[in-house]
């Protein structure tokens, strides 16, 4: 695990001979608008101050030399034959395929990188480093890509190279991010808002499930696949519409009788009442209206539960637990789903006792030791100065 920008320059050190510079890659988290980033919806997502740091230099030759200080692993390759490999060197390579694909003159250079993001957390590892090699890359090589097509520049390097067919929220988050914000943004046009989130009553915590129950890009991409056999059925119902915010979760409700197959039924009905719910936590946090936001995060974990079916038994008992304490105001699953987080909003004075109830009664049940992290809202992306 590292920690600091000074770690990771450290390590560049003993692996290569030149003088990096230095830079940091958020993970996020998203409080609302879950599964619907692919779906053209609008989601809630902001950067938080745990990420991955990167140490990046020219090496003046044809070759990415490149060390994941988490796994501790290398990989030497000559850029002419950048192809498909494994695990976290996709996450390199996709990204370099990408800038070499849209003519940018990319040379050789080493890259050390490592972080303190749980795996299997559904903090978006992925897109930190992605968005990371992206960033640094953009700045060493002179390349003057905006923030918005680094996003968009590293959601496709996740489709093609790891081949999760992911929406924008992920990247888009770790790059634009801002301090006790989040983001209102919308899947469709890329407009997005700053929504403040500095209450001085509440602390966004999550509660890491520790389990991992299959989720891949193959399960993933089920729920895109039948998410846009959907869609396509209710345009034809709906000739006016052109994606699911123009469709309503009565009007999906009124078709029921139209799709064959249920639980694609299911996961369009979820999406069209996450979008709703979306925009209606927008205007609640704008009035700084926590409670009735965190009654909006009960109803969507039952959702993604229910219809979109990417919870599990372990999720669903930690929710549970949650709607057992007043001082937890709202709660659900985060991310893909299958594990990981349960993301909270609870009373800052509670934090210490509900989160200790909670995992106890966790451990009783399934004998595993949850993990609970306090979040704080932070920017996106970054070169570390100095």
């Amino acid at each position: 695990m590292v920690t600091s920008a000074g770690e990771i320059a450290a390590l560049f050190r003993k692996k290569f001979i030149t003088k990096p510079a230095l830079f940091f890659s958020p993970g996020r988290i998203n409080l609302i608008g879950e599964h619907v980033d692919y779906n053209d919806g609008y989601v809630m997502p902001g950067a938080i101050d745990k990420g991955i740091f990167f140490a990046v230099a020219l090496n003046n030759t044809g070759n990415i030399r490149a060390y994941s200080a988490d796994m501790d692993e290398e990989l030497t390759i000559a850029l002419p034959d950048i192809h498909v490999m494994t695990g976290w060197k996709n996450y390199i390579l996709g990204v370099v395929d990408q800038l070499l694909k849209r003519n940018f003159d990319i040379k050789g250079f080493d890259v050390a990188f490592g972080g303190f993001l749980p795996v299997g957390a559904g903090l978006s590892s992925s897109a930190a480093v992605e968005c990371g090699l992206a960033f640094a890359l953009n700045d060493i090589f002179n390349l003057n890509i905006s923030r918005v097509d680094i996003a968009l520049i590293c959601q496709k390097a996740e489709q093609t190279y790891p081949g999760v067919q992911c929406g924008i929220m992920d990247q888009f988050a770790s790059v634009m991010g801002e301090k006790d914000h989040v983001l209102l943004l919308d899947c469709n046009t890329l407009q997005y808002e700053t929504l403040p989130f500095h209450t001085q009553e509440h602390e966004i915590v999550l509660i890491n499930s520790k389990v991992h129950h299959s989720l891949d890009g193959g399960e993933y991409n089920v729920r895109r696949q039948q998410s846009e056999e959907g869609l396509a059925m209710l345009k034809q119902k709906y000739p006016g519409a052109k994606t699911f915010r123009d469709i309503t979760p009565g009007q999906v409700t009124v078709a029921k009788n139209d799709f064959t197959d249920t639980d694609v039924y299911n996961r369009c009905l979820y999406v069209t009442e996450e979008i709703e719910r979306t925009k209606k936590g927008a205007a609640l946090l704008k009035e700084d209206r926590i409670e009735d936001f965190g009654k909006l995060m009960f109803a969507t974990h039952t959702g993604l539960s229910r219809l979109y079916d990417v919870s599990c038994e372990e999720l669903d008992f930690l929710v549970e637990l949650a709607k057992e304490h007043s001082a937890i105001v709202g709660s659900r699953m985060m991310g893909g789903g299958f594990g990981g987080c349960t993301i909270n909003i609870i009373h800052k004075d509670s934090v210490s006792g509900v989160t200790a109830d909670i995992t106890t009664q966790y451990k009783e049940k399934y004998g595993i030791n949850a993990e609970v992290y306090v979040m704080h809202l932070s920017d996106g992306t970054h070169k570390i100065e100095g």
